[in-house]
This record gives C-alpha cells, structure tokens and sequence, in this order.
C-alpha cells in the first residue's frame, strides 16, 4: 500500500494541472466565504433599526461553533474544481497508457483500483484541510463572545469530507466509463450543476415528492445543509434537514461501496 501511496504522489506531483488546480481551490474557498462574509458585515452592521433585526434573525453564523456547517456549505459550491482534477487523472491513466504500463509493471487490476482510491482519498484530504483552515480562521477573526465552543460543529470536517470524497467518486466513475477528459468534465458539470437540481427542485415543488433526495449528488448533498442564517424564514424545514443528517450519512456510504464497486467491475472487464 505504501509503494501505490508514493506512486500515485509521485503522478499527482509532476502533474501541472495538480498545483494549477489547488491554486485555484486555495482561492476560490476562502474567496466565496469572504465574499458572503462582507456581505454579512455589511447588512448587521449598520446602525440602523433595521440592521439590528437582521443581526438579531440571523446570529452569527461566522463565528464558532456556527462557522463550521457555514464554510462547509459555501465551500461545497466548488467541488466542481477537485471533480475535475480526479477526472483528468483517471482519463490521462487511459490517455498516455499509464494504466497500462503499470500492469506490464506488475500491478494487478486490484492494485490499480486501489491506487485510484488513494488519488481520491489524497485530493479529498488536500480539499478538507483547506475548508477546516478557513473555517478555523474566520471563526477565529469574527468570534466575539470569549463563552462559546468552538469545537462544537466541528463534526462538519467529517461531513465535508464524505460528501468530498462521495462527488469526487462520481466525477471518477464519468471519467472511467468515458476516458475522454472534456467530455467527461462536461458530463460531470451538466448533471451535477444543471441537471440534476432541476429534477429534484420540479419533483418537490411540482409533484411535492422527495424522491429527489436519492438522487447520487443529492445524497451527499444534503450531508451539509444551508446554514442557519440562510434557513431562518422556515425553521421547521430547517430542523428537518438537521435531522436527515444521520439517514444520508448511511446512505451517502452506501453510495459510496455501490459507486466503487461499479468502478471496479468496469476496470476488470475492460480491455487497457
């Protein structure tokens, strides 16, 4: 495990698109929770009537222990990038005959699936420790009350993690049914951002059905629900979502042992 462990690292760090990528993450999710950070700053903190009712509706939601599901879900909107890495790995394993090379090599199909995992497990580690320090940061510059917890929410790093890993696994299993980076990347985009929430958004306000909430994105999704402040309208629709916690934890690793083994049988059968 520890030889694939160096190999895998040793792909991912000559590969270009590897750091151009985590650049872009290393902006981009500190880059959306500062944006709605100043937007909340500049609502709360105007002297006004209003200002104050505001501050008072929608509490603290970038400070601790609430920062935690806050930056979870704003830094959840860019998955997208992270998805797009795994799939240029996989398709380039296919592309320049590395998949092919490391059998010849010695590996077996088990070995290189493993490997694969690795890939997945390391760029979803890179992608947590990025959230899990912004998230500290913020709660650290914007927590005023010395009486709070701050390690309160901090469950939200695991739930973070398995949604990551859950969509990177998807974006995996587009890109090794396709082999054809853009068009796997623009599968990938399509469902997760276009489809897909069109479907579950026209089942529950056209059919009032939640059926969507079984659809593979939507699983994950629903790990890290929207923040407080962005809930507060509809408590009783905000606590249901609290409390699906549990059932789409369960089902999100269900998705996850299905998604993997469908990976793995694809791999066996197909020729290199």
């Amino acid at each position: 495990m520890l030889s694939l462990l160096k190999t895998e690292w040793l792909k991912i760090n000559r590969y270009p698109a590897f750091w151009l990528l985590l650049g872009i993450c290393m902006i981009t999710y500190p880059g959306i929770n500062l944006i709605f950070l100043s937007v909340f700053q500049e609502i709360t903190q105007k002297e006004s009537t209003t200002g104050q009712i505001v501050t008072m509706l929608l509490g603290e939601p970038f400070s601790f222990p609430e920062v935690w599901k806050t930056s979870a879900f704003l830094s959840s909107v860019f998955v997208f990038i992270p998805a797009i890495l795994i799939i240029m790995l996989i398709t380039n394993e296919f592309n320049y005959k590395t998949a092919r090379q490391n059998i010849i090599d010695g590996w077996s199909r088990t070995e290189f699936m493993w490997a694969k995992v690795i890939d997945v497990v390391l760029i979803t580690l890179i992608v947590t420790i990025m959230y899990s320090l912004v998230a500290f940061f913020m709660g650290v510059q914007n927590t005023k009350n010395t009486e709070y917890n701050a390690f309160e929410q901090i469950y939200y790093i695991g739930l973070f993690a398995l949604q990551t890993f859950s969509q990177l696994s998807i974006a995996f299993l587009i890109g090794l049914l396709v082999r054809k980076a853009f068009i796997a990347m623009a599968i990938f985009l399509f469902y997760g951002m276009i489809a897909e929430p069109i479907t579950v958004n026209f089942l529950k306000y056209k059919f009032k059905s939640e059926t969507g909430r079984y659809f593979p994105m939507e699983i994950s999704d629903r790990l890290i629900p929207a923040p407080a402040f962005m809930s507060k309208m509809d408590e009783t629709a905000y606590q249901a979502s609290l409390d699906a916690i549990g059932t789409h934890i369960l089902l999100t690793i269900g998705l996850l042992v299905l998604t993997w083994l469908i990976n793995y049988q694809i791999y066996l059968k197909r020729d290199l």
